[in-house]
């Protein structure tokens, strides 16, 4: 049965290239619950075909004449905030840009084939189809101050700041997928150069995550670096899954180590937070701290429910302050989160907790 265009999400495709546009195009109106309003080729085109069109979703290409994509992208979000799905392409140079779009507000990016644009792209339908519906739906959040900005509640947090954590076998473990970056950013802040070391998935493709790991290492306390397989897992460091590798936790001897592999995707994703999330259950027990953010679907659930079950302390990001409230509504639902608090108040209620337990663990 055909959808009904009015209820179908109407999408603006900016880009310079006339087959990325064409391509994108027969992508989006081969979904039955989508179509294509309108295509330009730069940002100028774009900015009165908004008006016309009223668009849902908008793709932008990064690069292009007449003004850059992050800059037409600043200025959107400024004047006329939408859902915008930026198309990147696979280089270092990209995957930076990338991240500077979601810092300023894009929903999500697509990865631009490097070789045969056209078969690439079709090969790339679903996923295409997926962000744009994700992107439809999401919670378009304030505007983010980027690098510079100081995560809200941090004067309240001076205090759990100023005296050193007592417990150097706790690990805090992250899951995140949609708006991820900015919240996995919000979270790491304000840690600690001596808080317990963070093991973290986030739904990325490969060649992202180091420029990932490199841009919050710059804006960190702590060192905060792609997980290497067999590495010792140590305090103050955040240890972030590859694109397209699982990261699981592992012991050797007295000491935790992280694991990366290539088993097959779960959940349909690869890193899948589950797998984070099941593997802290099993090694870390009642020594870690589990924390679901922002995203789609149901992947880290079912986890962290395993994870709470095990003597986790676990976390679940609120409504409100997600970008997209899929996978912190699912463990919600199964109970797995002993806590549901807003991303502003979830370091400090981390290391409340961590406090809590050194001084708990000091009496004993």
């Amino acid at each position: 049965m055909s959808t009904n265009n009015a209820n179908k999400i109407k999408v603006l495709c900016v880009d310079d290239s006339a087959l990325i546009r064409s391509v994108m195009t027969e992508i989006i109106n081969s979904q039955p619950d989508m179509t294509v309003v309108g295509t330009a080729a730069d940002p100028i085109v774009a900015r009165e075909l908004i008006k016309q069109t009223n668009p849902d979703v908008l793709t932008l290409d990064v690069e292009m004449p007449r003004m850059d994509g992050l800059e037409f992208l600043e200025k959107l979000m400024r004047l006329r905030p939408m859902p915008v799905v930026m198309v990147s392409s696979l280089t270092e140079r990209g995957s930076e840009i990338a991240l500077r779009a979601l810092e300023l507000g894009a929903i999500d990016f697509v990865t631009k084939p490097r070789l045969g644009v056209r078969d690439g792209l079709l090969n790339y339908t679903e996923l295409i189809a997926g962000k744009i519906r994700t992107a439809s739906c999401a919670r378009l959040l304030a505007a983010r101050g980027g690098a510079a900005a100081k995560p809200q509640g941090e004067v309240a947090q001076e205090a759990l700041l100023r005296s050193p954590l007592l417990s150097t076998e706790k690990l805090i473990i992250i899951g995140a997928s949609t708006g991820g970056t900015e919240a996995i950013r919000e979270v790491l802040q304000p840690l600690p150069p001596d808080c317990p070391a963070v093991l973290i998935a986030q739904h990325m493709p490969a060649g992202f995550t180091k420029s990932f790991a490199q841009r919050l290492d710059g804006l960190c306390r702590i060192t905060v670096k792609e997980a290497e397989h067999g590495e010792r897992v140590l305090p103050g460091y955040a240890y972030i899954a590859p694109g397209a590798y699982h990261l699981s936790l592992a012991r050797s001897g007295a000491n935790y180590v992280a694991h990366l592999d290539q088993e097959p995707p779960v959940n349909r994703h690869r890193p899948s937070i589950d797998v984070l999330f099941d593997s802290a259950a099993r090694h870390a027990g009642k020594n870690a701290i589990g924390m679901i953010l922002t995203g789609m679907g149901k992947d880290g659930a079912e986890g962290l429910l395993r994870m709470k079950k095990a003597g986790a302390h676990t976390l679940a990001q609120d409504e409100a302050s997600c970008v997209v409230f899929g996978m912190p509504k699912e463990a919600i639902a199964l109970g797995a989160a002993d806590e549901v608090a807003p991303l502003s108040e979830m370091s400090r209620r981390v290391l409340a907790h961590l406090r809590t337990f050194g001084a708990r663990t000091n009496r004993v």
